[in-house]
């Protein structure tokens, strides 16, 4: 069994699903599987995948996982409560193999949205096993460039990277991510300030870090209307959270945007911004000129970098805003699915809510998913991104 536990996700399924529980309790929605690596046949492994699903949908919060949830300030009593009746339904998830692999998720937003990275892992697991089994015993270049990473965070204690581990969906197996995450703990304590996974979290007594991701937005765009949902977005999760939680993220329809939206008290109130698309080193210039713009002094703000990053990108965009702006950085498949042969690219985004298409228009080419490209030219339309 390949998800064991609930807590085997990423903190801002639950940061998310607390303002969904409070705010949007009757959403409906959907989530679209994609996988953009070219010539990967998933078609094989689906009853394998549905199997792990149905044994994924048993689980249930424990009590010892309820009373952890309990130690996370900023998580209400009211909807950790609710977590204890908690279940997710199998039949909520769709898989097909008529024209490839195809998998979507239909639901309520509040009883659906723990699906996505459980599953990602689920199907990177299964798809591994098979493809690479036991990798880190036999591939020893896992090791190896573990090993290297580990080394160049040693040998650059300045500036001061803040690492934060965030492979679960993306990740070669669960024990493989156990085994980096502990790795680095022990041996780049200075660097890893924490993990997005809330039961590495809890067992190996790590910072919890996330906040909101791109569903988040990407469902606000039905909530208010189209062009002024970022700014409904950073609202309502500012009233949820009363100054936690304060990376906003900036990428659901580019950086342009995001800065004619993000005004001088989004600026003070959140704690910074989080890039995930396009060139970081210009979308850090950029932020920091958008702070002196607001009046706002960028070096007391944070940047938090997490596209596609591995170790020697970290250390170079750390000493390139050194001074300039706080930094943190996610490091995800370079960390958890690092292997002599190539890692999935999958995702799984929302592509409707209450029957309405919703999109991320992003500034890497590759990453816009949409179902409706009607919508799609009305999102560019309205942000002026034609």
């Amino acid at each position: 069994m390949i998800i064991q536990s609930l807590l085997d996700t990423d903190l801002y399924k639950f940061t998310m699903q607390q303002v969904v529980f409070h705010k949007f309790p009757l959403a409906q929605v959907e989530f679209t599987f994609a996988c953009r690596t070219k010539d990967v046949d998933l078609t094989p492994y689906a009853d394998e995948i549905r199997a792990e699903i149905e044994a994924f949908c048993a689980l249930k919060f424990t009590d010892d996982e309820i009373a952890y949830l309990r130690t996370i300030r900023f998580l209400n009593p009211s909807y950790i409560d609710a977590l204890k009746y908690f279940q997710l339904r199998c039949e909520q998830v769709t898989i097909s193999t008529t024209n490839g692999f195809e998998l979507t998720i239909r639901g309520n937003w509040y009883q659906t949205i723990l699906f996505e990275v459980p599953l990602l892992a689920i199907i990177n697991e299964t798809y591994f096993r098979h493809t690479q089994p036991n990798a880190p015993d036999n591939d020893p270049v896992g090791r190896e460039r573990l090993r290297e990473k580990v080394e160049l965070l040693k040998a650059n204690p300045h500036p001061k990277v803040n690492l934060i581990e965030f492979g679960t969906r993306r990740r070669y197996s669960r024990a493989w991510q156990r085994h980096v995450t502990e790795t680095l703990k022990h041996e780049a304590p200075h660097a890893l300030i924490g993990t997005s996974n809330l039961l590495a979290c809890k067992e190996l007594g790590l910072k919890p870090y996330g906040t909101m991701a791109h569903e988040y937005l990407q469902a606000c765009q039905v909530f208010a209307p189209v062009p002024e949902f970022q700014r409904f977005a950073l609202e309502t999760w500012m009233q949820e959270y009363r100054g936690d939680l304060g990376i906003a993220l900036s990428d659901v329809v580019g950086m342009k945007a995001f800065c004619n939206d993000f005004d001088k008290l989004f600026c003070k109130a959140y704690d910074g911004a989080r890039h995930d698309s396009g060139d970081p080193k210009e979308w850090g210039d950029t932020l920091i000129d958008h702070y002196k713009k607001m009046g706002v002094d960028p070096r007391i703000k944070s940047g938090v970098f997490s596209d596609g990053l591995d170790i020697p990108k970290v250390l170079d965009l750390a000493r390139y805003f050194d001074g300039r702006l706080h930094t943190m950085f996610g490091v995800g498949t370079n960390l958890t699915n690092d292997f002599s042969f190539k890692a999935l690219n999958i995702v799984i985004k929302m592509t409707q809510c209450n029957g309405r298409p919703v999109a991320k228009l992003s500034d890497s080419p590759g990453k816009t998913m949409c179902k409706d490209e009607v919508y799609l030219a009305y999102l560019r339309e309205a942000f002026d991104l034609l």
